[in-house]
């Protein structure tokens, strides 16, 4: 990437888009911690969380404490069921699944698939696991919330009602979003659009919040 950059403000979507090779994915990268800057820094609010300096077990903390990430695969764990996806989140920062059931019942059904808490990936459509992914994202009521291609697996139809369910869900939440996507066409709901080509990013007029 040369020279980005760019801010999100708490509760809007920014959609990011971009020709493949453009640089987009690199920037997810780095504001998610996976990939340290050569120069700059990552904010969240005032809080520097990234430099070029930062440790592994350091990003790992700073991401699983304050970024949500959804991913273009759900990345699901085939023996979890959709409720059991949102607690293994407690789990993994070392609380009881238990102590986010309630948080991850309200998620699935704001997503929409609160009947389906009970099913495993396997027994969910492409669709409804997505929407699983994006629950499980929020579980932690992270700061930020990253996503990359929510509507490539899904049809025009689909993939609108999922980037309107981010954005919503961005409000609701406070949560920061940056949100990659290649159809324009869907994201009629984002707050702002931004484009990136040849690892920079064009002229945005919007700033204050999370900078890479």
């Amino acid at each position: 990437m040369d020279d980005v950059d760019l801010a999100v403000p708490a509760g809007t979507t920014t959609a990011l888009r971009g020709p493949s090779g453009a640089g987009k994915s690199s920037l997810l990268a780095v504001a998610a911690g996976l990939t340290n800057p050569t120069h700059g820094e990552v904010r969240i609010g005032a809080d520097v969380v990234f430099t070029h300096t930062s440790t592994v077990a350091a990003a790992t903390r700073a991401r699983l404490d304050r970024i949500g990430m959804v991913f273009q695969s759900p990345q699901l764990l085939g023996s979890l069921t959709a409720l059991e996806q949102l607690e293994l989140h407690a789990h993994l920062r070392g609380r009881r699944p238990g102590s986010v059931r309630v948080r991850a019942l309200e998620l699935l059904d704001a997503v929409g698939v609160a009947d389906h808490a009970g099913k495993r990936p396997a027994q969910l459509s492409g669709g409804q696991r997505q929407r699983v992914a994006i629950a499980r994202a929020l579980v932690g009521r992270p700061e930020v919330l990253l996503v990359d291609e929510p509507p490539s697996a899904l049809d025009h139809a689909r993939g609108t009602r999922v980037v309107e369910l981010i954005t919503g869900l961005a409000r609701d939440t406070g949560a920061a979003t940056l949100l990659v996507s290649h159809d324009a066409a869907t994201l009629a709901t984002v707050d702002a659009t931004v484009r990136m080509l040849d690892a920079r990013l064009e002229p945005v007029s919007d700033a204050a919040g999370a900078r890479a």
